[in-house]
Parts: C-alpha cells; structure tokens; sequence
C-alpha cells in the first residue's frame, strides 16, 4: 500500500506553532506525507512574526489562514500533534497523539520566536524521520 502517513498540527489559534510546524512538514516532508493544521479557537489570520520568523528560512507560509479543529481532520489523521490545547482536542482510538510542549509566539517578537522556529524544526526532522519506511 502506498498511501501517504497524514498528520495533524492542532493548537488553539492555528496562527503560529501549528502553521510553523505545517511548513516545516510541507518543506521537509516534500510531498511524502500530508499534512493539515488547525486550531480549537482559530484566530483572525496568522501570526506576522511566525511568517517572518519562516520566511527568514525560506518557508512562506503568509498565505495560510487559521481553520477550525474538525473531528473530520483528526479521523483523516495518522498522527495527531497537539501544541498546548489540551482537552479541546478530540481522542480516537488507534491514532497517534504527541503533545509538543513549546512557547506560543504570540505576542512576542521575531528573537522570541526564532528559538520556538528552530525546535519545531527539530521536531519535525524527528517526526518525519519516523513516519519514513525502513528501507531494506
């Protein structure tokens, strides 16, 4: 079977470390797995730091906007990555859930943010280095 690993990004806005992360996977991942991100309190537009803070290392991520946390989005999910919303995220059986415990970007400037930029990388170089199959 050849389907694609999905994951989920899911923070309370879906306007900094969910969209960081998104980008990240969407970048490193190259086309190998899919990915969705969304928030339980969607805000009113991304970030502007996490988007400098990305474009900085060649990620553009100002066209997203912030979407509602659905059931649907975490039943399409293999792997479910929470980053602080704690009992707003619906649980199923048999996913994959990780909690991400990392800074919220809001509200602080881009030398605040580069760090919480920098570990979500890490985290997703991680994260995709498990979803790829053994090879042989």
């Amino acid at each position: 079977m050849s389907e694609r690993p999905s994951v989920l990004f899911v923070c309370v806005h879906n306007a900094g470390r969910s969209q960081m992360a998104a980008g990240f996977l969407q970048s490193l991942g190259e086309g190998r797995i899919d990915v969705l991100s969304a928030g339980s309190m969607p805000g009113d537009q991304i970030n502007p730091t996490a988007v400098e803070a990305m474009a900085e290392v060649g990620i553009d991520i100002a066209g997203e906007q912030p979407k509602k946390l659905t059931e649907d989005a975490v039943v399409a999910s293999d792997v479910v990555i929470t980053m602080g919303c704690g009992d707003e995220c619906p649980y199923f059986r048999g996913k994959r859930y990780e909690d991400w415990v990392l800074d919220d970007p809001a509200g602080q400037g881009i030398e605040s943010v580069r760090p919480i930029r920098d570990e979500i990388r890490t985290r997703v170089e991680a994260l995709i280095a498990s979803l790829e199959p053994a090879t042989a």
